[in-house]
């Protein structure tokens, strides 16, 4: 694969006694959304944070153009890649413009002070996340979805080739969680490399361009959703029987769950009961 910004290979992290994720290989071209998906307990948010340096792994190398990450010195690591995990913490009372400004600091340091370029990068980020009429308003005042795409903001700010999001749209409602996947969308056309992990397949299949899924620590397929997603994959994931069909203009696979017969589900409820009575 050429023109490659994310790079990992042979990754293999876990827990003294416990591995988690088992020889993983991935590669990401720059301008591209990858999404992570699988069953609780994977691995999937593990393999995220051994790339962010935040889990260091037991084998294997995280590289960012031909650069690796883990041997890099933290302030210079943090000009490759920025994450956004998915309960982050915001300090008590902080504006917008400030909670983005936070995303400057790794461009901080002793002989270099707040810039106009700071500023400018600032500016852009509230600009490209739509939240710059908010940004003297305080987080804690705003509703979950604004309060998603102001740490977006403040990730894009920290201007990373790389671009690591743990559960992006967890706990938004539907239109919230469009937003914020469009969003995604549209900092990949800007030319960064996109892996966010996910648990719904569905808005996986429809807002990345590549998928890899994962169980019990390794990756079991891995390629365009359009190509991947069926029913055998659902069922080796998640071990539950459906039906994958087609959206309506762009094709992207829509897992429908396969309903149980009506006769099962009568039995079923006629047992229970029985055994109630008992």
């Amino acid at each position: 694969m050429t023109d490659v910004e994310l790079h990992v290979e042979g990754l293999t992290a876990g827990y003294p006694g416990r591995p988690v994720v088992d020889g993983v290989d991935l590669a990401v071209p720059a301008g591209r959304v990858v999404a992570v998906v699988g069953p609780n307990g994977c691995g999937k948010s593990t393999l995220l944070r051994a790339v962010a340096r935040l889990h260091r792994p037991d084998a294997g190398t995280v590289t960012v153009g031909g650069e690796d990450v883990w041997k890099l010195p933290p302030r210079r690591a943090a000009h490759r890649l920025a994450l956004l995990p998915q309960a982050p913490q915001a300090p008590e009372a902080i504006t917008v413009a400030g909670l983005v400004r936070y995303g400057r600091h790794p461009h901080q340091g002793l002989f270099r002070q707040w810039s106009r370029e700071d500023e400018r990068a600032v500016r852009e980020a509230l600009a490209a996340t739509g939240v710059e009429g908010l940004a003297e308003r305080r987080l804690d005042e705003l509703s979950g979805g604004q309060r998603q795409r102001c740490w977006l903001a403040m990730v894009l700010a920290q201007h990373t080739p790389v671009v690591l999001l743990d559960e992006p749209t967890s706990a938004l409602d539907l239109g919230h969680a469009v937003e914020v996947l469009e969003l995604v969308r549209d900092v990949a056309r800007s030319g960064r490399t996109v892996v966010m992990v996910l648990h719904d397949l569905v808005s996986a299949a429809r807002y990345a361009d590549e998928l890899v899924a994962m169980r019990d620590g390794r990756i079991v397929a891995a390629g365009p959703p359009r190509e991947i997603v069926d029913a055998a994959l659902v069922r080796e994931l998640y071990d539950v029987e459906a039906d994958v069909l087609r959206a309506p203009g762009d094709g992207a696979p829509v897992v429908v769950p396969a309903a149980r017969s009506g006769a099962n589900v009568r039995a079923g409820v006629g047992a229970g009961a029985g055994a109630g009575a008992a």
